[in-house]
């Protein structure tokens, strides 16, 4: 029986194929009943179900009362995100302290209120003994949002006040998490690369002078080296990412589970699955590994024409997964343009050349242009297409020599600021629990006697 514990048998393909028909519904009846599928309406904008005042995402504006598509913006408690990366620029420090501080208590701190954070957020930044030995290194996993979910759920043994639902309780275990998601995510990938490729196993111990970025590269390296604009490019990269509006599917499941009255721990573990999915947080490795195909494919990655033709292949699905897709491209809000790519296309920019990979970066420059025109002339479109900030990101860390198992858990290490926001937004409000309606279509039947059946 063991040998076929995990085999999909004959029986189960015909046991599959009576769930799929009973659970297929008639298409026709979404629009007879009005059903907004996806909690998006027709032209896909999303269904109003809360308000926030955490992040705000403009994509439309209003003319001679009606909406219209605008330039991209995305605001973190009503500061543009694009002031925030020029502020860290102008006094040159890490900003992912920073902008998490600004989303958990709704104003910029001071210096002394940020050193104060840091140090606290530091000295979060400890497993509980023998943690590592115990749990991660055992069983490890080859889906690194995998082992977070399981790291994260196995913490609550390790909490005296787990179940505790009080404001200063759940914001001390979400300052922990935020704290610990880098450990817990690199740590992971180190002990399968030992376990599963051979490779040598690493597991360096934070620095508690260090930011969330650096520590992030020290504690995934074998030498621990990195360059400053290697540490402040994956510094914007958390800071973009952290955050984007209480809809997106792992924040509104952070708001849906957090509802129930639930711990902590269960809250963020429920929104890591929702992240791992490949509609949400896993779409840059897409990107990249759609790159990885053209680049073997066009010969001449500057020539418009062939890279046209290449594009043109991926919407017929001629070309890479055969899905039909341009990766990076598109988003459900914005249509003109994604702010977060706009920010990142510059530092992006500044790694390649420090890098030496500029031929790269031309060929996605080339790429960002040529796209939205040949979507728009293959595609009915109701909205603009651009450049979304998965198109950049994947590049940014495969230059940062990131493994692509990484890719979601980077997102994840940010996404956890916006979410402990979400969750203490949603506690603090005595929300209700959410309960959305859906309608039965099936008619009432007879009970049939087993003898009578067919």
């Amino acid at each position: 029986m063991a040998t076929r514990l995990y085999e999909i048998t004959p029986e189960l393909l015909e046991m599959s194929d009576l769930c799929k028909k009973a659970s297929t519904i008639d298409s026709s009846y979404y629009t007879k009943y009005d059903v907004k599928r996806g909690l998006r309406d027709e032209n896909g904008r999303g269904v109003l179900v809360g308000l926030t005042e955490i992040s705000d995402v403009h994509a439309s504006k209003i003319v001679d009362g009606k909406t219209v598509p605008d330039k991209g913006a995305l605001y973190y408690r009503g500061y543009n995100i694009k002031d925030i990366i020029r502020g860290l620029k102008d006094s040159n420090h890490f900003g992912f302290e920073e902008s998490t501080y600004l989303l958990l208590f709704g104003k910029l701190p001071t210096q002394k209120e940020l050193d104060d954070f840091t140090a606290l957020l530091s000295e979060y930044r400890k497993l509980p003994t023998s943690f590592v030995r115990d749990i991660i290194m055992k069983a490890p996993s080859k889906d690194m949002m995998n082992t977070l979910a399981r790291s994260v759920l196995t913490l609550y043994s390790y909490d005296d006040r787990a179940s505790d639902t009080s404001f200063p309780n759940v914001l001390r275990q979400c300052l922990q998490l935020i704290s610990l998601f880098p450990l817990l995510s690199v740590y992971g990938y180190q002990a399968y690369k030992h376990y599963h490729d051979g490779a040598s196993l690493f597991i360096h111990a934070p620095k508690p002078e260090y930011s969330t970025a650096e520590n992030i590269l020290h504690i995934l390296r074998d030498d621990s080296k990195f360059t400053p604009l290697e540490a402040k490019l994956l510094d914007i990269a958390l800071i973009i990412h952290m955050e984007h509006g209480g809809g997106n599917n792992s924040t509104f499941t952070t708001h849906l589970v957090s509802s129930s009255g639930t711990d902590t721990y269960s809250v963020i573990a429920a929104s890591l699955g929702s992240l791992k999915g490949p509609k949400h947080g896993g779409a840059n490795i897409k990107v990249v590994q759609m790159f990885e195909d053209m680049k073997e494919n066009i010969k001449d990655w500057t020539d418009e024409n062939e890279v046209s033709a290449y594009l043109r292949a991926l919407l017929h699905k001629e070309a890479f997964d055969h899905a039909g897709l341009i990766y990076g491209m598109g988003h459900a809000v914005y249509s003109l343009s994604d702010p977060r790519a706009e920010i990142f296309r510059s530092f992006v920019e500044r790694l390649s050349k420090e890098k030496g990979q500029d031929k790269e970066f031309a060929l996605y420059s080339l790429v960002e242009k040529l796209a939205p025109q040949i979507i728009a002339e293959e595609r009915k479109m109701y909205k603009g297409v651009c450049p979304n900030v998965d198109f950049y990101s994947g590049f940014a860390y495969s230059m940062l020599n990131l493994p692509l198992e990484l890719y979601t858990p980077i997102f994840a290490i940010a996404r956890i600021a916006g979410w402990s926001a979400h969750r203490m937004e949603e506690l603090a409000g005595n929300g209700k629990i959410m309960r959305p309606a859906y309608k039965n279509i099936q008619e009432h039947l007879d009970y049939i006697p087993m003898s009578e059946r067919k």
